[in-house]
């Protein structure tokens, strides 16, 4: 009697555990390779191919790795990367396969698919590449600076530009080198793509020839040589005889010149004269002016004040001054051939700076003291695309006679000094200037637009 009862209690048992037994099998036909490319047994295979192959299911790009597609010929397997797009995977060589040889593809059973199927199987397929080796001689197509350029940067890289991919290894500094005359340019060589890139340790002399050389030891990546020894020559911009000063007309009467407004937060100390125009008097402020007929004092200026709305002749000889200032300001944005071109891609702390004429085509930063060095008449021109932006309590520093008057920062954006720092020479602002608490300047703040002070010394260069 128990028997009977107990016989309907395992059978329902048995078909939950059946149930639950199909719930745990993955539904569906098993993943197969549909097609490859090559195909299997093809002949006169490009020696540049990539073999591939197409799946009945998408799979799990984890499983698609160079352990689970191996590519072989006779002396063993080949180098290359794996990569799974959609229902393809794909085996790239890191090189060009052989001439004339048997290649075998395989593809094991490690691969699976989204649902956690396996492939049943390896797939196995074989292909015989092209008797066409590359014979193709790697030629030099183009070079910077071009042959008998003149007037180049002197901290320019040289660069080459190959016909084709080369063997990277065989890119150095032993078959890619500078000379000046007879003695070698220290230097460091690499290579990306189909260019290599000679870069001097040190800035190359100015107004010096000099000749680049690539030998035929450098090789393509199917070791065929340069076709023959490359060279050409180049010669850097002088500045022995010394580039101009920007002429400031009389816009280099005042320490500080704007149009839109003078603003000072807290007591400064500024000696030499200020000139705001159009802008009337009202936007100068936080000087505490004394009016005068045709200027104003104050007591944190030694010197005297001007703007737009005083009395004649102040009006005119302020549109003048600006004018001039404009012009100055076009003059050292136009001067052709820099001698040193994006500068350390703008970053100049911890620089000493030889005289001459100076571009960059983004913003400039000084993170750290700056020297500027060079005789009492040599010119420094800084033609700045971007912004001036100086750190806190950084310095720039004047060495071997150099002086403030010669220096010129042209600067199409805003000139930023952090508190407590020092600059030398004179700003030619197109966005605005201005001073962070306890800065200092020697020289001239020529904005624009506005120049902002915060409890600065400001002194006009002697």
């Amino acid at each position: 009697m128990k028997l009977k009862r107990v016989l309907p209690i395992v059978a329902m048992l048995l078909v939950v555990l059946s149930v639950g037994c199909k719930k745990e099998d993955n539904t569906g036909v098993d993943p197969t390779v549909t097609s490859t490319n090559p195909l299997n047994q093809a002949t006169s295979i490009s020696i540049s191919s990539m073999v591939s192959a197409n799946f009945s299911v998408a799979m799990n790009p984890s499983t698609m790795t160079i352990e689970n597609f191996t590519l072989q010929q006779a002396t063993g397997a080949v180098a290359g990367v794996v990569d799974y797009t959609g229902k393809t995977t794909t085996f790239t060589p890191s090189e060009n396969l052989v001439a004339n040889t048997v290649y075998t593809a395989t593809i094991t059973t490690g691969v699976k698919d989204v649902t956690g199927k396996y492939l049943l199987k390896n797939y196995v397929w074989s292909f015989t590449t092209s008797g066409i080796s590359d014979i193709t001689l790697p030629t030099v197509t183009l070079t910077s600076p071009l042959n008998n350029a003149i007037d180049v940067a002197r901290n320019q890289a040289v660069v080459l530009t190959f016909s084709e991919a080369m063997d990277p290894l065989t890119i150095n500094t032993s078959t890619f080198m500078l000379n000046q005359g007879i003695n070698a340019v220290s230097g460091s060589v690499t290579y990306s793509g189909t260019a290599a890139t000679f870069t001097p340790t040190n800035t190359l002399e100015a107004g010096m020839t000099y000749t680049a050389k690539i030998t035929t030891n450098a090789k393509d990546i199917a070791g065929n040589a340069l076709a023959a020894n490359t060279e050409w020559s180049f010669t850097t911009i002088s500045s022995l005889s010394g580039i101009a000063a920007v002429e400031l007309g009389s816009a280099g009467n005042y320490v500080i010149l704007a149009k839109t407004a003078i603003t000072n937060i807290s007591t400064s100390a500024v000696t030499g004269d200020l000139g705001l125009s159009p802008a009337a008097t009202s936007y100068i402020t936080g000087l505490a002016l004394t009016n005068a007929t045709g200027y104003a004092t104050s007591s944190q200026v030694t010197g005297s004040i001007f703007a737009a709305d005083m009395a004649d002749p102040t009006p005119i000889n302020l549109t003048t001054a600006v004018n001039n200032m404009i012009t100055a300001y076009n003059d050292a944005a136009g001067r052709p051939n820099p001698d040193f071109s994006e500068l350390a891609t703008g970053n100049i702390g911890g620089r000493t700076l030889a005289p001459g004429l100076y571009k960059w085509t983004s913003t400039v930063t000084l993170p750290s003291d700056v020297t500027i060095s060079g005789g009492a008449n040599d010119v420094w021109i800084f033609q700045i695309s971007g912004d001036l932006l100086m750190s806190s309590a950084v310095r720039v520093t004047l060495a071997g006679g150099a002086q403030a008057k010669n220096i010129f920062w042209q600067v199409a954006g805003q000139a930023t000094f952090g508190t407590t720092s020092h600059f030398e020479g004179v700003i030619l602002s197109m966005t605005g200037i201005t001073f962070q608490t306890g800065a200092s300047m020697n020289g001239r703040a020529l904005a624009q637009t506005a120049v902002v002070l915060d409890g600065n010394a400001v002194t006009k260069p002697q």
